[in-house]
């Protein structure tokens, strides 16, 4: 039987929450304090309608404080502009796209927050019902073990080969790869590896919080279309409702169909270039801070790293040192590359 378990680590600017299935992370939320409740998934709130599109069958909603979502409607069901209405969050913006709302009824009065999302405690324990919630040094190593996961292009599988996940604009495309896994009978072999190509893909798309069009590339032919089918539904159960999923096809893929709910976690850590932004580094480098001061009780510490870091950790640093004292500092190093992060004695 399968065991979910569900840690918090809190830190200076952002907490970090992990779900692990089986020991492995299988879900990651992010949250800074900068972050918009108005865009999390499950805020709900009265919404202004900005402007309809017919042909698209979507409106555009102000959510107050220049916060904006669509609303997709029925062509019964069409709102009316200027309208206020009752809505829910339920997929949060991505790069280039709005956060989707659902319709909850009429409302009055100008756009705000009615009920703020639920808190990332609550999050964790609606996925895993009854399990413990772990904080500390434990939920710390566990959120960066989940963090280096999800940033992965390539993931091994149980008894071999190799699973590769690579977003693009259209879809995500997940090719099944034998790898280095070994056995007599080939169709055995390409048969299980296509098997636990999907409860690892599952897990992985739900730690990289993706969602969407899926395109499964399986290895070798032949491939036995119901057993397949079976073990997708069963992997991708914890996504539903949303979920769809095809029959294997002439060319070897199986398409799955995705609900997107939550922002891409590469999407919260890094660029549009896929590096890691100066935001994630210098959250980084406070988390090394926070762990070295806990470590070195009366060491004066500093944290060096590159200027544009530098200048987003101060503020964070500053309030680290509430709870250690004036013995934090930054020091932005001009010659440093992007992504050195150091911490030592001053």
């Amino acid at each position: 039987m399968s065991e979910r378990r569900i840690f918090l680590d809190r830190s200076v600017g952002e907490s970090r929450a992990v779900v692990t299935l089986d020991g492995q992370p299988e879900r990651l939320i992010i949250r800074r304090d900068e972050d918009n409740l108005r865009l999390r998934l499950g805020a709900r709130l009265v919404a202004r309608v900005a402007s309809v599109e017919p042909a698209l069958a979507t409106a555009f909603l102000d959510l107050g404080e220049g916060a904006e979502a669509i609303l997709p409607f029925k062509h019964d069901a069409r709102p009316v502009r200027g309208a206020a209405v009752e809505v829910e969050i339920r997929s949060e913006p991505r790069r280039g796209k709005l956060a989707i709302a659902r319709p909850l009824g009429p409302a009055e009065g100008s756009p705000r927050l009615l009920h703020s999302p639920p808190d990332l405690a609550d999050e964790v324990h609606a996925i895993a019902r009854g399990a413990e919630l772990v904080e500390g040094r434990e939920a710390r190593q566990a959120a960066d073990e989940a963090e280096a996961a999800a940033l992965e292009v390539l993931h091994p599988l149980p008894g071999g080969g190799v699973l590769a996940i690579e977003p693009t604009r259209a879809l995500t495309a997940i090719d099944v790869d034998l790898g280095e896994r070994k056995g007599a009978d080939a169709k055995r072999v390409t048969r299980q590896a296509n098997l636990a190509a999907m409860a690892e893909a599952a897990r992985l798309l739900r730690l990289k919080g993706l969602g969407g069009i899926v395109v499964i590339d399986l290895v070798g032919r032949g491939h036995d279309g119901n057993a397949l089918m079976a073990a997708a539904r069963a992997a991708f159960a914890p996504d539903n409702p949303g979920v769809a999923i095809g029959p294997v096809g002439r060319f070897g893929t199986m398409e799955l169909a995705l609900p997107r709910r939550v922002r891409p976690v590469d999407e919260v850590l890094c660029d549009p270039d896929g590096s890691l932004s100066e935001r994630t580094l210098a959250q980084r480098l406070v988390r090394q801070l926070e762990s070295e001061a806990q470590a070195q009780p009366a060491a004066r510490l500093v944290g060096r790293c590159a200027p544009g870091v530098a200048l987003i950790a101060q503020p964070l640093v500053r309030r680290l040192c509430e709870r250690f004292g004036a013995r934090l500092s930054v020091e932005a190093l001009p010659a440093a590359g992007r992504d050195r992060l150091e911490v030592g004695r001053s």
